[in-house]
């Protein structure tokens, strides 16, 4: 089937936003030959993937973990260049440190053996027997969808009347996510470890359909990785990589309108100059986006957007032994948990919380002896829960609940422990402009996955293509690559499928610092 393009020449690109799926697609624009101004109104790369220094603390204020590197390999390669030049990746073993609310742990592993021989410490030979078949459906089901169903631009439901939806239905895909993994691991303790990314997709495990399985395949089996000097050190490469492949970067210039000739996007205008164009790529949350070209696709049903999150950087003077890189710290309560976050709209009465101590690997992103430690609080959106405004009195109170969670887990004097700190909370995201107060943006239901989730192509509009999470494919580091990589694609044409490792190699040291971005 031919897949839809943007009409018109494409000589000249404006990328509007320096985040992942702005660098992404900027990238591949490049590789085509194209020329590209990425302006971003920030005063340096990164746009959700962010940096806030404080008295020698380095705090990554967007996502902490990285899958699916070969991905960032592609960007990079399309412009004839190397993730390994740019940047040191670390593969972390373990991947995760789960702990539970009964006081066991548990180690993730992507090596297949280790992960084996954990679970069968932690439940017995019979789960890992289990486990050992669960990886093989996840491996099938990732390369299934890999190349049919995420790695595509969509423009009709009939794409979906293929052989391989009749391979996916029976992988058991279209039954429940947290029914199927419960055939391989009875253990309901061990069924978090593989189900709780649904969260990010905004749909309770036991209502995700089983092909949102794939994010646990991204996670668990692909491997978890880190780059050198912080998560913002991956969009701080692409945009090095950018600038030396002939993009001109331009900060701290937001865009106030978009100029028209009929269906054509013209110009790019910002505060202070205007940018002729041939085509646009718009990376904003959808909201802003719609705003810039004025216009607002129809649905039969209003977006429904996944849950947000409070977010307590803290930087302290010491740091506990039970935690590992990245710690799923589990509550007991489960099913409730998703009830609050998704239909009760009320804050968790028994979190489970993500805990990333970035300083674990890279211990430069603290002062000497200091330690940086990330707590990521699932939370209901604006949307169901309480508003940007009531946030604002909520804040102080919630952050002391969260410190006082992980005191009773095991962190103890961690309050006392804390020399600096910044709370994210919905009202940032809102004041963002971020629909619902979520960075996740739209939820992953059935009626906003694949076809059915807003388009990267606007009615309307022949030259103006959306790149970012509330596109295709949606939310994640690697889907939002991607969602740059098909932006570009638009107005290019498809590019030749890389012959894609589903477990890719560690990238090696890099030969050559990544250069300063900024202008």
């Amino acid at each position: 089937m031919t897949i839809a393009a943007a009409r018109g020449h494409a000589d000249h690109v404006v990328v509007v936003g320096a985040g992942l799926a702005g660098l992404s697609a900027a990238l591949h624009l490049l590789g085509a030959g194209r020329r590209v101004t990425v302006v971003e109104s920030g005063l340096q790369p990164g746009g959700r993937a962010g940096r806030v220094e404080r008295s020698g603390y380095r705090f990554d204020t967007g996502p902490t973990v990285l899958t699916m590197p070969d991905l960032v390999e592609e960007a990079f390669a399309a412009v004839g260049d190397s993730l390994r030049d740019r940047l040191e990746l670390v593969p972390l073993h373990p991947a995760y440190r789960a702990r539970f609310a009964d006081g066991s742990h548990l180690d993730v592993h992507s090596d297949a053996e280790a992960m084996e021989a954990e679970v069968e410490r932690f439940a017995g030979a019979g789960a890992a027997r289990g486990y050992r078949r669960l990886r093989a459906w996840l491996g099938e089901l990732y390369r299934l969808q890999m190349r049919r169903f995420i790695d595509v631009n969509f423009d009709s439901p009939r794409q979906l009347l293929h052989p391989d939806l009749a391979r996916l239905a029976a992988l058991g895909g279209f039954g429940r996510l947290d029914a199927r993994i419960a055939r391989y691991l009875p253990d309901e303790r061990l069924r978090r470890v593989f189900s709780f990314q649904s969260l990010y997709a905004g749909v309770p495990p036991e209502r995700a359909l089983a092909a949102y399985a794939v994010i646990a395949y991204m996670d668990t089996v692909a491997g978890v990785w880190f780059p050198r000097g912080g998560m913002h050190a991956l969009p701080g490469a692409m945009a090095a990589a950018a600038r030396d492949a002939g993009a001109e970067l331009r900060y701290g210039q937001p865009v106030t309108r978009l100029e028209r000739a009929g269906e054509r996007v013209t110009a790019v205008v910002t505060a202070t100059e205007r940018i002729p164009c041939d085509a646009v790529v718009l990376t904003p949350d959808l909201p802003l986006s719609y705003a810039l070209l004025g216009h607002r696709p129809r649905r039969p049903l209003r977006l429904r957007h996944a849950p947000s999150a409070v977010v307590l950087h803290v930087g302290t003077d010491r740091t506990w032994s039970g935690l590992g890189h990245h710690t799923l710290s589990f509550g007991s309560a489960w099913r409730r948990t998703f009830r609050e976050l998704t239909r009760d709209g009320v804050l968790m009465t028994d979190p489970s919380l993500l805990v990333t101590r970035p300083t674990a690997t890279d211990p430069e992103l603290a002062p000497p002896g200091r330690h940086v430690h990330y707590v990521l609080a699932p939370c209901p959106n604006t949307d169901i829960g309480p508003d940007a405004r009531r946030w604002r009195d909520l804040a102080p109170r919630y952050r002391d609940t969260l410190l006082d969670h992980l005191e009773r887990r095991g962190l103890t004097g961690i309050a006392a422990a804390v020399e600096e700190e910044v709370l994210v909370t919905p009202a940032d995201w809102s004041a963002q402009g971020l629909a619902a107060g979520t960075p996740f943006s739209a939820a992953h239901t059935a009626a906003q996955t694949g076809p059915f989730r807003p388009r990267n192509l606007v009615r309307g509009t022949r030259n103006a293509v959306l790149a970012g999470c509330g596109t295709t494919p949606g939310v994640g580091v690697p889907t939002v690559l991607l969602s740059g990589k098909l932006a570009a694609a638009r107005l290019t044409g498809p590019v030749p499928r890389p012959a894609r490792n589903p477990r890719p190699a560690p990238a090696l040291p890099r030969r050559t610092p990544a250069k300063d971005t900024r202008t």
